[in-house]
């Protein structure tokens, strides 16, 4: 879907988040998030977010935007929040947001494995698409991917490294010994 360059109050927002990982870059635009970026990762250039999103080039430090979502990160990260409520818009095909939705669901202390992502999208055999989808992921933490595991719980694949992705899932309490998830 094409979509119109706004006038100047389309610009994004941008701001760093102090984490207990290490920083994080939060990009918003007008109709919600945009884009999360994970720590020991080079942030992407917000003026090209904002391009990408169809939005004007223009970018401001901070704002109402993005201030709700750094506070609502620096409360999950303190344990305070296990629930994001924050308007995203995030950026993929049709198939990508239907397993960012599946994703979305899984709950704070569980994990699902890319199997169960297929077939809750009524893929089963797409695992592997599911996969990418979740690689794909422009919202880690608020949309859950580290949650997501390969099958009998082995953890797998993640942008912020397999080291982060345990680190959050040991945060929610779920169990990981020998490189697999498990939960109570």
């Amino acid at each position: 879907m094409e979509r119109t360059v706004l006038d100047s109050g389309s610009r994004v927002a941008v701001a760093r988040v102090d984490t207990p990982y290490g920083p994080m870059q939060v990009v918003a635009g007008p109709d919600g998030l945009l884009r999360i970026d994970l720590p020991g990762r080079p942030f992407a250039d917000p003026a090209r977010v904002a391009e990408e999103a169809g939005y004007a080039p223009e970018v401001r430090e901070d704002g109402p935007e993005v201030a709700r979502a750094r506070r609502q990160l620096e409360e999950a990260f303190a344990g305070r929040r296990r629930r994001f409520d924050l308007p995203l818009d995030p950026r993929g095909t049709s198939f990508d947001r239907e397993v960012w939705a599946a994703v979305a669901r899984v709950s704070h202390g569980e994990v699902a494995t890319y199997g169960d992502i297929a077939r809750a999208v009524g893929r089963p055999t797409a695992f592997r698409a599911v996969g990418a989808a979740n690689g794909r992921n422009p919202l880690p933490i608020v949309i859950p991917c580290h949650r997501i595991v390969g099958a009998g719980g082995r953890l797998t694949g993640y942008g912020g490294g397999l080291a982060l992705k345990e680190a959050l899932l040991r945060a929610e309490g779920v169990r990981v010994r020998s490189g697999r998830a498990t939960t109570a």
